[in-house]
């Protein structure tokens, strides 16, 4: 009867776990991060990220997008800093990029890029209908180029940095923007947590795209942490968000 009962305890803790390995809570059970999303998260949810989060649902790439929690989460940082000029790399849909625009103020502007356009452009009806649009300047193409411009004459010019993009490219990102940043200021970057992959036994069953990135996730947790440049704090929102606020 033992036996019986402790099989049955497995299967009751498995079915309380996430089986998808591209979900975006790291919560162990679904009940829970369900609760999270229909007691704070969609009630308070603006109807224009509720409009994007539904379009964005059906794109065949919806993993990508941030998760409404952590969407929530955004929004309410950058008004507790007073962001007003920020940047984004890594847009997707925009469900990031809208959750900043309505919180920066009337005159507050978003450098957004990302490598694909068509993307952006299937949440900008919603962004332009949330009268947000005119916060944002978008540029179509990678982000390395731009920002090797940007750190030329831009030094301590962004009050606000979120990075949501190629993690193969997170520490070349963190080289330039850890000058583009005022001191005070914050980068965030997503995905640290990567899944949950980052404590994974070498022998785990990941996605192939899961299995390559997390190395470099893993590469840029430990260089984040020894920065002393920066202080940080590794939150487990959405799949992980790592806060960076310059020191000097």
């Amino acid at each position: 009867m033992a036996t019986n009962k402790t099989e049955e305890q497995q299967q009751q803790s498995q079915a309380g776990r996430h089986q998808e390995v591209g979900h975006k809570s790291l919560l162990q059970s679904d009940a829970l991060y369900q609760y999270i999303l229909e007691t704070s998260v969609y009630p308070r949810e603006p109807e224009p990220m509720k409009e994007l989060r539904e379009i964005t649902a059906k794109h065949p790439w919806n993993l990508m997008t941030t998760s409404a929690d952590e969407g929530q989460f955004l929004n309410m940082l950058l008004k507790l800093i007073n962001a007003k000029n920020t940047m984004e790399i890594g847009v997707y849909t925009g469900y990031s990029l809208l959750a900043t625009a309505l919180a920066l103020p009337d005159d507050g502007k978003i450098f957004a890029m990302d490598i694909n356009r068509e993307n952006y452009e299937l949440g900008l009806p919603v962004i332009q209908k949330a009268g947000v649009a005119h916060k944002i300047d978008f540029k179509e193409g990678p982000a390395m180029p731009v920002l090797d411009e940007l750190v030329q004459d831009n030094h301590g010019s962004f009050d606000f940095i979120f990075v949501d993009a190629d993690k193969d490219n997170y520490l070349n990102y963190h080289k330039r923007l850890i000058e583009l940043v005022k001191v005070g200021g914050l980068i965030g970057y997503d995905n640290t947590l990567w899944n949950g992959s980052v404590v994974a036994p070498p022998d785990a069953p990941l996605r192939k795209y899961v299995r390559y990135y997390r190395d470099f996730v893993l590469e840029l947790n430990k260089a984040l942490a020894v920065d002393p440049r920066i202080e940080i704090c590794m939150l487990p929102v959405g799949d992980g968000i790592t806060l960076c606020r310059r020191l000097k």
